[in-house]
């Protein structure tokens, strides 16, 4: 059976900077609707492009498909027409990532991003198969997401082969922390309207001035202003503001960087007034210092850095 092409155009190609918004719980681990309301608004408020759920900073491997499914229609319902959602499919079978996918679509969802499975090891012609057959089946514009801290990683040729063979894989999202991998797509995308999404924070300015799209920013989850800023600046051509932005922003990761991933965001949005829920493992001494530390820093750090609006 011939498989419909959709037409791979400037049009399906998505730029600016998206801000990853973690997940919320309350005190009885229930999602928290209510603050997901409030950090899509900050996102929003800020001047973001749009926002991305249910990826690493949203900790999807942490619930269940029903609960994955209320972010996805309450983020869709809250967020403006003019600002796109980016909605994370990873499951723990391919039959689950495929559900979420549909689940994503019919709530409007811009893009759908496609970890790969985790856990397993699996070899490169696996993972193209697994993108594959979910992409066919999903019939959706979707990006790759490749998040080898967290998932089976993707190798340059495994991507580039599916960007050029795969009708409805469109983009990346490269969280692999790999500067080689900014100059390499840029170069073989060419003149194809392939998205390419920096989605390590450290990386971001390196990733715009490479050529890519913008980026997938777990940061901005908790400082969208900062990243939003970064953005601007690099497309004003303010080459002081840009340096300044990226060196804040390198700052504010090097002191999160001592959590697990999203600890920080999570207990960055507290000392903000948003409060996400408890975190997900027990607290020792150390780590309730080195917490206790960072609540006393981001909040004068933000104000010496008027980082309290854009």
């Amino acid at each position: 059976m011939e498989i419909s092409r959709p037409s791979k155009t400037d049009d399906t190609r998505l730029a600016g900077l998206f801000a990853a918004v973690v997940t919320p719980i309350d005190d009885r681990g229930q999602l928290d609707l209510d603050t997901f309301d409030r950090l899509v608004d900050a996102a929003v408020d800020s001047g973001a492009s749009g926002i991305c759920i249910a990826g690493a900073t949203g900790e999807y491997p942490h619930f269940e498909s029903p609960d994955r499914k209320r972010v996805i229609r309450r983020a869709a319902a809250r967020l403006p027409r003019d600002r796109a959602l980016l909605v994370g499919i990873g499951g723990s079978s391919m039959r689950h990532t495929i559900e979420l996918g549909h689940e994503a679509m019919d709530a409007g969802s811009r893009a759908l991003l496609l970890p790969m499975p985790m856990f397993f090891r699996y070899e490169q012609q696996d993972l193209a198969a697994f993108a594959e057959n979910v992409s066919l089946d999903l019939k959706g514009p979707t990006l790759l997401y490749d998040l080898p801290g967290f998932t089976n990683g993707l190798e340059p040729e495994t991507v580039l082969d599916l960007l050029r063979s795969q009708p409805f894989i469109v983009g990346i999202k490269d969280s692999s922390g790999c500067e080689d991998h900014l100059g390499q797509f840029a170069s073989e995308r060419g003149q194809d309207p392939w998205t390419l999404l920096v989605g390590d924070d450290r990386l971001f300015t390196d990733g715009l001035r490479a050529g890519w799209n913008g980026g997938v920013s777990g940061i901005a989850g908790i400082c969208p202003e900062l990243l939003v800023g970064l953005y601007r600046s690099f497309r004003e051509g303010r080459h002081d503001e840009i340096v300044r932005f990226q060196g804040l922003l390198d700052e504010l990761i090097d002191r999160i960087s001592i959590f697990p991933t999203p600890w920080g965001i999570r207990i960055g949005l507290a000392a903000r007034g948003i409060d996400t829920g408890m975190l997900p493992l027990p607290l020792t001494s150390p780590r309730r210092a080195q917490i206790e530390a960072f609540t006393a820093w981001l909040p004068g750090w933000l104000e010496a850095n008027a980082l309290t609006r854009v």
